[in-house]
């Protein structure tokens, strides 16, 4: 599983997901404030977010998962296991 758009910790995300709904929403708040000079914000909640707001919620589940799931592939199949748990286990 590739965890392009996990952090390297749930702190981390959530500081940047704060950061970049904050400057989107801001950008947009602010425009009878102080014009469309709030939209210099856009981009700084889109570099947050690395992208876009659903590329952040890839990333949220990427990093409550990580260490947790395991994918493997063998002969062509992929199993996805729990880390910690036997592949088999239940398995006759």
């Amino acid at each position: 599983m590739s965890d392009e758009f996990a952090s390297k910790s749930m702190v981390e995300h959530l500081v940047r997901g704060g950061l970049g709904f904050g400057a989107l929403v801001g950008s947009i708040a602010l425009i009878p404030v102080v014009g469309v000079v709030s939209l210099v914000l856009l981009p700084l909640g889109l570099v947050a977010l690395r992208g876009c707001p659903m590329c952040w919620a890839i990333g949220l589940m990427q990093t409550l998962s990580r260490g947790k799931l395991q994918r493997s592939c063998e002969d062509g199949q992929c199993k996805l296991t729990v880390s910690g748990h036997d592949a088999h286990q239940g398995a006759s």
